[in-house]
């Protein structure tokens, strides 16, 4: 089951079928609920029946967040930790990366407010002053305010590689800034946990050209969904629920940076493709 936030209201998918959900609340009061799946299969029946939501304009589809924040893990694939020992190794930090990557904590921090979110079909920003600038297509659990993962969604965690690079202090300034994240199309909701065994795909085209393809598998994360609940939650409360992007497998070279007008495009099995161009 996928659930979608758009002008119009929430839309729900099952299969190839499309209806629109009969619900007055908030899309905070509608995804924060543990029996998430079960109250959107129970409405199914009671839903309208709409218009198929895969050829509307970038407009109509929201991105699927109301109040929550949103965070996001580092260093939980080895490809990602090799590419972050390469990038800060000039300033010293290469060690910290191995070391978080073996260490029983995992790399967590903020990322963005809803307003720094952007949704499918929406443009997203690069800094001004980064010289290397790559997307990262990562799988983003949505978890309850209590806790429990009930929702999936595909994330671009835009990051500056050489901002980072030069100091792992200046992570927060590398990763957090206008539309420094996109999240979409819409919310997956199965009845049973995501297969680990899903494939993570991404593609980056420039001026019609295909620049840089990539893809890898959920199974080469080192930390498991829950693992990285459990942590975040830990001290933390969030009243709505939270977004929490698991970090990335797929990481361009040292020589590709990305450009205005770019457009990325990835693919998570189940859940869909999120596309999104460089503004």
């Amino acid at each position: 089951m996928h659930i979608f936030n758009t002008v119009d209201g929430f839309v729900l998918k099952h299969g190839d079928e499309f209806r629109k959900l009969l619900f007055d609340g908030s899309w905070d009061l509608l995804i924060n609920r543990d029996d998430l799946w079960h109250y959107l299969r129970q409405n199914w029946d009671a839903a309208e029946s709409c218009n198929s939501l895969e050829n509307v304009s970038s407009d109509t589809i929201l991105p699927p967040i109301g109040s929550q924040e949103v965070w996001a893990a580092g260093v939980t694939y080895y490809s990602s930790r090799l590419a972050r020992m390469e990038e800060s190794r000039d300033a010293g930090g290469g060690d910290f990366y191995s070391r978080v990557y073996q260490a029983v904590r995992p790399e967590i921090f903020f990322k963005a407010t809803p307003a720094r979110v952007v949704g499918h079909g929406q443009p997203f920003r690069i800094r001004k002053d980064s010289e290397w600038d790559v997307p990262e297509p990562e799988l983003t659990l949505f978890a309850t305010s209590s806790g429990k993962i009930v929702g999936y969604t595909i994330g671009n965690d835009v990051s500056s590689r050489s901002i980072e690079g030069e100091n792992p202090l200046y992570l927060p300034q590398a990763k957090t800034f206008d539309q420094c994240a996109c999240l979409g199309p819409g919310l997956y909701v199965p009845e049973e946990p995501l297969s680990m065994e899903s494939k993570v795909a991404i593609q980056i085209e420039r001026a019609g050209k295909l620049v840089f393809r990539g893809e890898t598998s959920l199974s080469e994360m080192k930390r498991t969904p829950g693992e990285l609940i459990e942590f975040l939650f830990r001290e933390t409360s969030f009243e709505h629920g939270v977004f929490l992007m698991t970090g990335t497998g797929i990481v361009p070279g040292s020589d590709f940076t990305l450009q205005s007008e770019d457009i990325v495009s990835i693919t998570i099995d189940l859940i869909g493709t999120l596309v999104n161009s460089v503004r």
